[in-house]
């Protein structure tokens, strides 16, 4: 039987039938293929390429889609998905969005029929695997300034820049690439693998997502058919729409990540002994730490589930989903440093869950919009004040 986790609100009745299904699918088949290998393959810093066929089997990728024979799931059974991968690990649900989220997503919504007949198929089956380049060395926050550039030069695009932190980079077949053209518009490429002047490095060194690839793209006078070209992606909007579907993905997966901080360190301190023999749960503040963790669950799990039938309904906003990203994301974090301190020193060791855990939420709350940048999006909400640029000094 699939594990059961914390649901002190009973938000299971929430979820149709169909939801709870998908939902325990992906948590039976985590915890009997993820959870044994997961620390070995983080230690190793490896990705474990051979589940892509056994998550494709389980119509993982881009999964809200009904074209092209996908399952056409809701928005709340995906983000269950996402849950239940990053109670696993952040690397594998990060895998699973950016496949969807944002490769799938773009070609689906700007590509030309096309590239949707020749991209989609071999995603959704995990015969192609894609990244998406946005954020640059020096730009991350502010995607506006890119420097990648893409100039027109007869039927073709010439492509200079690199791009950062990418997941999937160096093993993906197709990127999705942003760059300004000539008149300084966003524009969407489809570039392949192996093409001239496309080269990618893995970044090295991570002590966060090290069961994840992340990679740096580079472009030298790479050049692009017109036909690569997503047709209907014009301006920074269309990248940051993207953004917004991963980021719904990731206030449901960030979510899974702090159940799994919390479970471990319930069962932790119900079975650790200490004066008198007695658990350490019987203590109060172990069980002001324990109850802390529960009841931020429960309320994200409340927001994540209201959410997603907004977004099923057509009508989440932006907004909405940086603020469940941002609590989330917090949420994870905070669970994931009580859980080690209820650990004492074995919270710092793989033999348990909880520091892989916290090494991978940090990554997570920069990623896809930091803390900060979802924290001045609500203060722009809320307040009509965009607080995003310092103020100029006054000439």
């Amino acid at each position: 039987m699939a594990t059961q986790t914390l649901d002190l609100y009973l938000v299971e009745e929430l979820y149709t039938e169909e939801e709870r299904m998908v939902r325990d699918a992906v948590r039976e088949w985590v915890d009997e293929r993820i959870l044994p290998h997961i620390e070995e393959w983080a230690w190793e810093g490896r990705f474990p390429r051979e589940l892509i066929p056994e998550m494709a089997a389980m119509n993982l990728f881009g999964a809200t889609f009904s074209e092209y024979g996908l399952p056409g799931l809701s928005n709340v059974a995906y983000g269950l998905v996402m849950q239940e991968l990053e109670r696993g690990d952040s690397g594998l649900r990060s895998f699973v969005s950016v496949q969807s989220a944002l490769v799938m997503y773009p070609i689906m919504t700007w590509g030309s029929k096309e590239q949707k007949d020749k991209w989609i198929p071999r995603l959704a089956k995990g015969e192609a695997i894609g990244c998406f380049g946005l954020t640059e060395p020096d730009f991350g926050s502010n995607p506006g300034g890119m420097r990648t550039r893409a100039r027109r030069v007869g039927n073709d695009w010439v492509l200079n820049g690199e791009k950062a932190w990418i997941t999937n980079g160096s093993i993906a077949d197709v990127a999705v690439v942003w760059a300004k053209d000539d008149e300084g518009v966003i524009r969407g490429f489809l570039v392949e693998k192996g093409t001239p002047g496309f080269e990618t490095f893995e970044h090295k060194g991570k002590y966060s997502l090290r069961a994840s690839v992340t990679s740096q793209l580079a472009f030298t006078d790479c050049k692009v058919p017109e036909a690569n070209r997503l047709p209907g992606a014009a301006g920074l909007k269309c990248p940051l729409s993207c953004l917004t579907q991963a980021r719904y993905g990731i206030a449901w997966g960030a979510l899974g990540s702090a159940l799994a901080t919390f479970h471990a360190a319930l069962d932790y301190a119900k079975t650790r002994k200490q004066f008198g023999d007695a658990p350490i749960a019987s203590h109060q503040i172990i069980q002001e730490r324990l109850v802390w963790m529960a009841n931020e669950i429960t309320k994200g799990q409340l927001m994540v589930w209201r959410l997603g039938r907004l977004k099923d309904e057509g009508r989440a906003t932006f907004v909405q989903v940086s603020q469940a990203k941002r609590n989330s994301c917090w949420v994870a974090r905070e669970c994931a440093k009580l859980a080690r301190e209820i650990h004492g020193a074995n919270g710092v060791v793989n033999e348990y869950p909880v520091m892989r855990h916290l090494m991978n939420i940090e990554s997570v709350y920069t990623y896809e919009g930091t803390h900060d940048m979802h924290t001045l999006i609500l203060g722009e909400f809320l307040t009509g004040i965009p607080a995003f640029m310092p103020p100029r000094p006054e000439r």
